[in-house]
Parts: structure tokens; C-alpha cells; sequence
């Protein structure tokens, strides 16, 4: 009886390590997995963060220059449009955010859209590899991830017709002053820019104080599908 125990005891034993071994592979495995998916998803926020850094900035670049031609309203329109800034800014902020994600650019990094809606289209490689040189084969494997964020205008201005001019009256003759006055009458003060409207909200701009509605309420800025 004790010899047919030990017997069975060495049958089990080699089940014993092949099960323990199907058990740490499979953990392997799962960690090879897991590893790979949180570097991709890494890759995809530092795309997101830069994309949308990229968009913002050109906003705030709109909106100052709008403020510069702000009594004109002849100006407005390429803002108004959303066309007027400058793309190396928009995408060297997008780069800074990118490196606080951990990634950098990569292919064509950062672009700006030429279709129909105007922002940016953004490309990144992680700075770390997808297995931080601990799964074997990919210590040279980096994952890579766009997004690309639109700019929205939310305005629009219709301005309105000029009143028409009325016909000069015939000046009547003028007649001695016995007292005149010496001052000067004040000048009109200039009429507010009518025909703004923003996300629906009618705007009037005070040549005295101009002021336009803020950053967000001027344009949106959103990632794309």
C-alpha cells in the first residue's frame, strides 16, 4: 500500500508543474495584454490632448486678432470664418502636450485640415515601448495613435442696411448772433456695431468700451469622430 502511494504521488506530480506552468503562462500572457492595451490607450490621450491643445490655441489666436479689427467691421470675416492664425503655434503647443503624455510626434505629426472644417490632425508614438522591455520581442514596439479636433465658429454677423441719407433742406439765411457762444458743440458719439449674433445671442460692440463674447462662446472646439 505505501509504495502504490508513492507511485501516485509521482504520477501527479508532473500534472502538478504542467498545470502550474499553464497558469503562469496564461498570467504572462494576460500581462502582455493588458501592457500592450494601456500603451495604446496612452498613445490615443496624447493624441487627444495634443489634437485639442492644437484647436484651443488657434482659437485664443482668433479671437485676439478679432479684438485688433474689432472697430472694422470689414475685417471680420476671415475670423468670423475661423481661417485667420497661425498653424505653427497651434501645433507647438500640441507638441508641449504631447510630452507631458509621455509621446512625441510622429508621420506627419501635426497638420492643419484642409477639408470643409478647419483645425488640426494630430500623429504621436509613445516614448515607452509596449512592453518596457519586459515581454520579450517588443522592447522595440511603441504605439502610435491620431486624432484630429475641429474648430466651430458660433458666430455670424449680418450688418445692417445704412439708413438712407435724408434730402438737405434749403439752409435758412443766417441771422446776426448778438451773443455768440464761444464753445463748441460736443461731437455725436460714434452708433454701436449692430448684427453680431453668437451661438444665438445677439452682441452690440461699444466703440467707446469694445469688447467681444469670450473664447468659447466664439468658437467650439471639439475631437472629431
Amino acid at each position: 500500500m505505501t509504495g502504490r502511494r508513492h507511485g501516485d504521488s509521482g504520477q501527479a506530480f508532473p500534472i502538478y508543474i504542467t498545470v502550474v506552468a499553464g497558469l503562469l503562462f496564461l498570467a504572462f500572457a494576460y500581462f502582455a495584454v493588458g501592457q500592450a492595451a494601456a500603451t495604446r490607450n496612452g498613445a490615443q490621450t496624447a493624441a487627444d490632448a495634443a489634437a485639442l491643445a492644437a484647436a484651443q490655441d488657434a482659437r485664443d489666436q482668433l479671437r485676439d486678432g478679432w479684438l485688433e479689427v474689432i472697430l472694422d467691421p470689414a475685417e471680420w470675416l476671415e475670423y468670423l470664418e475661423g481661417g485667420r492664425f497661425g498653424t505653427g503655434p497651434a501645433c507647438q503647443r500640441a507638441d508641449t502636450f504631447a510630452a507631458r503624455n509621455d509621446a512625441e510626434f510622429w508621420g506627419d505629426g501635426c497638420v492643419r485640415l484642409n477639408g470643409l472644417e478647419d483645425g488640426f490632425r494630430v500623429t504621436v508614438r509613445t516614448q515607452g515601448t509596449v512592453g518596457e522591455s519586459v515581454i520579450p520581442g517588443t522592447e522595440d514596439q511603441h504605439a502610435t495613435a491620431t486624432a484630429t479636433a475641429v474648430i466651430e465658429p458660433l458666430c455670424t454677423f449680418d450688418a445692417p442696411e445704412p439708413e438712407p441719407e435724408p434730402e438737405p433742406e434749403p439752409e435758412p439765411e443766417p441771422e446776426p448772433d448778438p451773443d455768440p457762444d464761444p464753445t463748441e458743440p460736443p461731437e455725436p458719439d460714434d452708433p454701436p456695431i449692430l448684427g453680431l449674433s453668437c451661438d444665438g445671442v445677439a452682441w452690440e460692440i461699444d466703440p467707446e468700451h469694445p469688447r467681444l463674447p469670450s473664447v468659447t462662446d466664439l468658437f467650439r472646439v471639439r475631437l472629431a469622430d
